[in-house]
């Protein structure tokens, strides 16, 4: 029984930066290997970055270098700091296990826009 609640969005001017967590409730989410998504309207929902239970990150080309994922055991969180941000980031946000285990929860919304 994991949940899984995003934070964070908001709207921002391209080259800002913000910050989005995932709360987790129910049970520990140490042992899973983590990953946040995003979709936008009227596309499929892909996979932006993961993070291991050991803390090795990976990341799509489209935010390599922008965006960091993290994660902190004691808390039972996990965090998106993303930096550089355009246009083309504008989407909802969602984490999740990489296993599928835990909730789709309703995301949080990113719009990047001058």
């Amino acid at each position: 029984q994991v949940r899984l609640v995003e934070s964070g969005g908001g709207l921002v001017h391209p080259g800002g930066s913000l910050t989005l967590s995932c709360a987790a409730s129910g049970s520990t989410i140490n042992i899973y290997n983590m990953a946040w998504y995003r979709q936008a309207p009227g596309k499929q929902r892909d996979l932006v970055a993961a993070i291991t239970a050991g803390g090795i990150s990976t990341y799509a080309n489209t935010v390599k270098g922008r965006f960091t994922i993290s994660r902190n055991t004691a808390t039972n969180m996990v965090y998106l700091q993303m930096n550089s941000l355009k246009p083309e980031d504008t989407a909802t946000y969602y984490c999740k296990t990489r296993t599928g285990i835990g909730n789709w929860g309703q995301g949080t919304q990113v719009t990047v826009s001058s």
